[in-house]
């Protein structure tokens, strides 16, 4: 901005005030019941516009604020509010979407697993000239972490080191997937560490192993998606 109105021929009285005028960034915030339901229009729309707006979402993969409603973004054979018997698909894939628009910088980030990996993502994000979407994992008192909400970050960088979330980022048309290589033999682990996951083996144990292991396979499925399009730089 100050780079700009330097070059411009504006009058002296409001020239002598151009180092108060500051940079502007409109930041919209929520969580991913927002983003993912009631507010995905809303989302869609800003990605589309090519205007230079950051979001940030707080994905907790359930609706936290109302009580811990199932969500479009709770994953499969996870238990929750109206959801009891375990959610039957998969979820929805925010960070797929949104790389469907080319002028469109997209983040999938985990403060637990990998701070500076965060801090790189957000200082991109707002250096990109467009549309910006951060995806952060969030730990959730009704995610039931069975050691307790003080151990929510261990069980966070547990959640990226099995594969369950990945670390990326999409700009410039191409994808850095930033995590490493998945430990899947203890993915079932970290399903066990929760009870929105494990309460389910209690209420049914057929379906609950049925559902648990669709929830691995499609978490595979997904890294290897985007590690195959990690390569095609």
């Amino acid at each position: 901005i100050y780079n700009k109105l330097i070059e411009l021929d504006i009058p002296d009285d409001i020239k002598e005030y151009i180092d108060y005028i500051p940079s502007r960034t409109v930041v919209a915030l929520g969580g991913d019941g927002w983003a993912y339901d009631i507010g995905f229009n809303g989302i869609d729309h800003i990605l589309s516009s090519n205007e230079n707006i950051k979001i940030m979402v707080l994905d907790t993969e359930v609706y936290s604020n109302t009580g811990g409603q199932s969500s479009k973004s709770s994953n499969i054979g996870q238990v929750a509010k109206f959801n009891l018997n375990g959610k039957k698909n998969n979820k929805k894939d925010l960070f797929r979407i949104a790389m469907q628009y080319k002028n469109v910088y997209v983040a999938s980030v985990n403060l637990s697993a990998n701070p500076m990996h965060t801090i790189k993502s957000i200082k991109e994000a707002f250096e990109h000239d467009g549309p910006s979407i951060i995806i952060c994992y969030a730990s959730c008192i009704e995610h039931g972490i069975k050691e307790g909400m003080s151990c929510s970050l261990k069980e966070g960088k547990l959640a990226t080191e099995v594969g369950y979330n990945l670390l990326m980022r999409y700009k410039d048309n191409i994808l850095y997937l930033d995590s490493k290589e998945p430990n899947f033999d203890k993915y079932d682990e970290f399903l066990s560490n929760e009870n929105r996951y494990n309460s389910l083996k209690k209420i049914n144990k057929e379906e609950a192993e049925e559902l648990l292991k669709l929830n691995k396979e499609f978490a595979i499925e997904r890294y290897n998606y985007y590690n195959n399009l990690s390569k095609e730089k």
